[in-house]
Parts: C-alpha cells; structure tokens; sequence
C-alpha cells in the first residue's frame, strides 16, 4: 500500500505505507506465554500478573478481556493470536492508571484534614480568555467543575450604582457576570463528577451592606449543600473531605481594597495623611471576623482567608490555635521556596497555602505548579481557559485518585523526620528511592486523528517522542527518542531511566512531536501522569490535544518498570 503526496502540477512523491505491527519484544512475550499460535485464558492470566503485575488478577478479569476483544474480531473460543495479544495491549482496559468499571476510583484516604490534601484550584474562574478584555461567563465554570476542579474563584464588584455586587475582573476591560447566575453554575453542576467538596473562593470588594445581599444570595441557592462552622468549630484543624462530601465551603477575606477606596475618598488632601490611615485601616484587618464585615456574611465562611500581615518575614508564624488559608502570588513563593523551604512545608502541615498567578500574566498562561505543591501548596490556582505544559501538569496530577480533585499529599509532606527536621524539596542530600525505567515501544492512530497533510504538505510526519519527569528539582529531567522518518506508526523502541528522590511527588509527561528542519516542530500529543498511580507493566498510553482533550485514536505503547532502591 502506498500513500501519494503531490507535490506540484507535475510531480506526486509515492511513500510505502507500513501498519502498526507487534514489536519484537512483544511477539517474545506472546511466545513465552502461549503455545500453538494461541493464548488461552490461563495463560494470559498469568501474563497479567506476572508481567502486568496485576496480582488481584483472577478468570473473572480475563474473561473481561476477551470479551472486549470479540469488538475487535480477533477473539476465538480456544484462546486469541498475536494480533488480539497487541490489540488488547493497546486498548482502552490496558490503561497506565487504575480503572474501575468504566470510570476511575477513589483510591485514597479521604478523611484527613483538608490541608492534607492538594485540590484542583481554578484562578478567575468565570474568565473565557485573558484576564485584560476577555469576556466573563458562566460557561468557564461549568467547564470546570465537570472537569473535575474543586476550587471556583469570583471576584465581586459593586456595579456602576453601587446597588448590586458583580463578578468582574477589577481594573480591566473585561466584561461582567451576574453573580445569581454563577452561583447557580457552582449549584448544578458542583457534584456532577465528584461528591467531594467544593470550595467557592469569594475575592470581594464590597461595602457592608452588599456583603449583606451576597450572604442571602449564597445562602437562598445553596440552602442545605452550604457547609456552616458552629462557634469554634474546625478550628484547629480543617474537617476532611469525607465529612464534606457533597457540601459547598465558602472562603472569603476582608475588603481591604474596599476601606482603601473609603480612606482615599475621605475629605482629606494630605498624601501622607491618607497613607497613614490606610496602613492604619489594613492593620485592624487581621482576618474575617473583625466587626468591618457584615455579620451574615462572615457567618459564611468556612475557610478563613488571613492576610499576610508582617510581610514574607512573619507571614508563614501560624497561629497554634487557629488553622487559615493564606494566599500569595507566585512571586512570593518563588521567593520564599529559595529561602523557606522547610518553613513552607512546616506551614501547609496544618493550615492551607493559596498560590495565584502574578498580574503581569495578562494572556492567562499559568507558571509551573511543581513549585507550590513540592512545598505542600494545597490550592494552586491556575487559569483552566489556558494551554502548554504547565496546565498538562495541572490535568496530570488531578488524574489521580479518580479524578476526584483531591489528591492525598505523600507522608514527606506531612510528617517531620526522625530529628524533627521538615522536608527541603531543595536539599541536595535526598538519596535515591525507586528507578524508573519506561520503554517506548512505538505509537499509532494519527492517521485516523490528523488529515494526510497536517504534519508534513509532502511527505508522512517525522515522529518523535520527549519523555521527562517533573518533581522536585533532583528529580525534573527529560531525554528525547530518535526521530522515526516518513512514518504514520513510529517504531522507537527505546528504554530510558531515571533515578528519583522523591518519587511521590513526581509526574512523568510524554510529549510527540512532528519534526521540522525548517520550521517549528508540530504538536502530535502529549499526556502526564501522576508516577505514584502507574501500573506497572506494559500499557496503552492514550494522547492528548494541547488542551487535555484526549485524542480518539493517537496513542502509545509503553512499558513501565519500577524499582526500588
């Protein structure tokens, strides 16, 4: 068979088109588990716990297997042929991650504090593209929340007669919402993939008496989802997302930018006078509960939003008998991350870290996440509207238990060593604990995805595959297969290691590109993976578009190995 590329009026380059065949490697493997051609249900049985390491394995899950394959017509009664072998390698059930059913499954303890745990947190969540003109929706949330995102953030306004409160992005060009109608998006579909709870972030700057309408709007829409503290309830710790389940938390701050604007406003001219009173307005703010906020809407709140009196210096102190959430920009957490490591772990051991992009990100591109989660960051707050490898590492890790948008933090994280000492994810002492060894066999399904000319206008595309590890910063590397030419089923074949410290916190992404000499190589799919849930074995390992979309057909065949030093 061959595939024809016209290159001119005159002239069609001809290229032999070659199918997905079963590498060498996986023929062995079908030989050393079958015989006569054929591999019955006792012998793939034992392929599947031997080599796939699947240990719970038993005829109940073969028979599932080869009923899956009768789909695929390479299934007979006596057992199935190489062909059905590589089909059920490569197919949806031969996941990297656990399945259960036809969904993931919660895997993981749930009924820990909330600071024990990272959540899938959304920045401006009503955006639909940068955060300077771009236009504010409902759709955004809606997009999110059924993608699995825990954490909803809304910025209210007073609109232009300071009767009603609004969600905009202050400052900007950006259009408005109606704030009923994003509460209802975060009712209907809040639980529509997790029951687990989410957190509706509410950055106000609102006087008094719009907190007031705000608190009987959320309350009214919400009714019985709305999780309330009693007196000193939670307040030494977080309740967990078990307990929570199927509630709605609400955490808000003080108005700060509000008593600003009042201060500025005031009768007096005198600079200095002005800049007293404001500094002297932000210090009696020191949480939710003065008596500047409207009663009916501090009883709302759940997770109490501190501010960051006393500058990087006190900001991590804590309060012994009061657990908060603090927030700080990227920025600030880069800095600090060189400096405070340990400290910033010390602190999301008990209370909750909220990072936010810094404002001169007005196209809504994110920064890496690795350096807030690796410190023990639980709220990592990303702009979903965007793409790149940044949010593929967002989508990665939220892939694991379940994709339920909460993610267990590992015992490094929680837990002092034997001295007492916190974790420094910048030590450079950390001895190795597992290698892991993955072989990318080769790749398939582009054919069907892509047109015959989207890669190459001439010729089939030049495939190559970047796999790396994002973690701690021992740990983040990457390596580069070799670039297989004129191929629509690159075969690679080739085994890489890497050697990690802190395998917990680690994420492997694979990236396909197309490459070409002249031009920017073209995108062919990406997927990240949480390393801490990959089956061992050898998996199909579905790709993605750049905005986390998977791929309908475009996939690899991978093996993963780990082991333990």
């Amino acid at each position: 068979m061959k595939e024809s590329f016209r290159v001119c009026f005159c002239c069609v380059r001809s290229f032999k088109v070659k199918t997905s065949e079963p590498p060498q490697e996986i023929k062995k493997l079908f030989d050393d588990y079958s015989g006569d051609g054929r591999m019955s249900a006792d012998e793939m049985l034992r392929f599947v716990i031997e080599v796939q390491g699947e240990k719970h394995a038993d005829t109940n899950y073969v028979k599932d297997i080869f009923h899956r394959l009768k789909h695929h017509g390479v299934f007979h009664p006596r057992g199935i042929h190489l062909e059905g072998f590589y089909r059920y390698l490569l197919s949806d059930f031969n996941s990297p991650l656990h399945l259960s059913g036809e969904g993931f499954q919660v895997s993981q303890d749930m009924s820990q504090p909330l600071s024990h745990y990272f959540l899938y947190t959304g920045h401006n969540s009503y955006l639909t593209g940068n955060q300077l003109n771009s236009r504010s929706s409902t759709e955004p949330i809606v997009k999110a929340l059924r993608s699995g995102v825990r954490v909803i953030e809304l910025d209210l306004w007073p609109n232009s007669s300071g009767t009603e409160a609004e969600v905009r992005h202050g400052g900007t060009l950006t259009s408005t919402e109606d704030l009923q109608k994003c509460l209802n998006a975060v009712k209907e579909n809040a639980f529509v993939v997790s029951e687990y709870p989410v957190v509706l972030t509410l950055e106000d700057h609102l006087p008094p008496d719009l907190q007031k309408k705000v608190a009987k709007m959320v309350s009214k829409t919400f009714g019985e989802t709305l999780f309330r503290c009693t007196t000193d309830e939670h307040t030494e710790c977080f309740p967990s997302p078990e307990a929570l389940k199927n509630k709605i938390l609400i955490s808000t701050k003080p108005p700060k930018e509000y008593l600003q604007t009042q201060v500025s406003l005031g009768s007096t001219t005198d600079e200095s006078v002005k800049a007293k009173k404001v500094k002297e307005a932000e210090e009696l703010i020191l949480d939710e509960d003065e008596e500047t906020v409207a009663i009916e809407y501090r009883d709302l709140i759940s997770i109490h939003a501190g501010n960051r009196k006393g500058g990087m210096k006190n900001c991590l102190n804590g309060d012994p008998n009061r657990v908060i959430r603090l927030s700080m920009s990227e920025q600030w957490l880069e800095t600090l991350a060189k400096t405070r490591g340990p400290d910033l772990v010390k602190f999301t051991q008990r209370n909750i870290l909220r990072i936010f992009p810094k404002t001169t990100r007005i196209d809504s591109s994110n920064y890496d996440p690795l350096v807030g989660w690796i410190h023990g960051a639980q709220m990592v707050a990303f702009n979903m509207q965007s793409h790149g490898r940044f949010l593929w590492m967002m989508q990665g890790m939220f892939k694991a238990n379940g994709g339920c948008g909460y993610v267990k933090k590992p015992d490094v994280l929680l837990s002092n060593g034997p001295g007492g000492e916190t974790f420094d994810p910048s030590s450079k002492n950390l001895q190795i604990k597992t290698v892991l060894k993955i072989k990318i066999y080769n790749g398939e399904g582009w054919n069907m995805d892509f047109s015959q000319d989207h890669f190459d206008r001439y010729s089939p595309p030049d495939f190559y595959a970047r796999v790396g590890i994002a973690g701690i910063p021992l740990d983040t590397t990457s390596h580069k297969t070799e670039t297989d030419t004129d191929e629509w089923f690159p075969v690679w074949d080739k085994e890489f290691e890497f050697p990690l410290r802190v395998p917990e916190l680690a994420l492997l992404y694979i990236i396909v590109k197309d490459y070409d000499s002249n031009t920017q190589n073209d995108f062919a799919g990406q997927i990240c993976l949480p390393l801490s849930e990959i089956r061992p074995g050898i998996r199909a390992v579905r790709l993605h578009d750049r905005a986390g979309e998977v791929y309908k057909h475009a996939r690899l065949l991978v093996r993963f190995v780990l082991e333990p030093r």
